[in-house]
């Protein structure tokens, strides 16, 4: 079979193991949706077709900024606003908006969760309530706990800083992808060692006696080795799909794709 359309992250439910599907859109339209379990042990080919389009805009692009946008957008849209990567930048609480006022107070000023999980280490993150499990799931993460909430963005984003003078903040994405973990504790005792690291302004917001979730992804085989590529540099992808975790595609010939970071493409799929 064959389809060709714009990519998107991966959309993903929370079931045993992850489902994943792909939607490729006409420019800005949803157009198909890919079951993207269904094609695990299939050929697949991902080819470029040599150009993006912005997912904002639509408007035809030969290179991306940030997930899928021009550089214009990428330094004034509030998909890009600094707050986003680091949350305790926010101030949309004191009604200061970094880009967006509305999109800022809609996304921002809104309940959010801080977590820890098991990804090629400990890690802790922060996500929007209404990103659980998304998040953890587009991070690769084997284990989440959720270790406090927060009224608005900024909170969240000070109990991490706090929190990374302990644990990692970002992912070896190489072992994760290798389904490998230096960590190998319980994420519950880890929380509890930590508790002691964060300051009483912070209490109200703490959570305690909350669930580990485990997550597991489709897949065939582990790899051994791997290395993702970048399709303005190979142009093709292709193989034998044997898993598929966080965001990442990962094929029998040692090769992952990032489908994520690969917003706004126009490719063309064969299986």
């Amino acid at each position: 079979m064959k389809a060709e359309g714009n990519l998107r992250k991966m959309k993903s439910e929370l079931t045993i193991p992850v489902r994943y599907s792909l939607e490729l859109h006409d420019i800005l339209e949803p157009e198909q949706t890919i079951s993207m379990n269904n094609l695990l042990g299939k050929d697949i080919r991902v080819k470029w077709m040599g150009y993006m389009n912005s997912i904002i805009s639509g408007k035809k692009l030969n290179k991306v900024f940030g997930e899928g946008l021009s550089y214009q957008e990428f330094m004034e849209s509030p998909l890009a606003v600094p707050s986003i990567m680091r949350p305790e930048l926010s101030r949309i609480h004191e009604g200061v908006a970094l880009r967006d006022y509305e999109w800022e107070k809609k996304h921002h000023l809104t309940p959010h969760t801080v977590y820890l999980s098991n990804t090629s280490d400990l890690k802790v993150g922060v996500t929007r309530n209404t990103q659980v499990p998304t998040r953890w799931i587009d991070q690769g993460a084997t284990q989440a706990l959720k270790i406090a909430e927060t009224p608005y963005r900024q909170a969240a984003g000070l109990i991490e800083v706090e929190l990374k003078n302990f644990v990692k903040d970002k992912t070896a994405w190489q072992k994760m992808l290798k389904n490998q973990s230096v960590f190998k504790g319980n994420l519950n005792e880890a929380w509890d060692k930590l508790l002691e690291k964060i300051p009483e302004d912070f209490e109200p917001y703490i959570l305690y006696n909350e669930k580990v979730h485990n997550i597991s992804y489709p897949h065939l085989q582990w790899p051994e080795k791997i290395k993702s590529f970048k399709l303005e540099k190979v142009d093709i992808i292709e193989g034998i799909l044997t898993a598929i975790k966080g965001q990442y595609l990962i094929f029998d010939n040692h090769k992952a794709i990032n489908i994520r970071s690969h917003s706004g493409y126009r490719v063309q799929i064969e299986w």
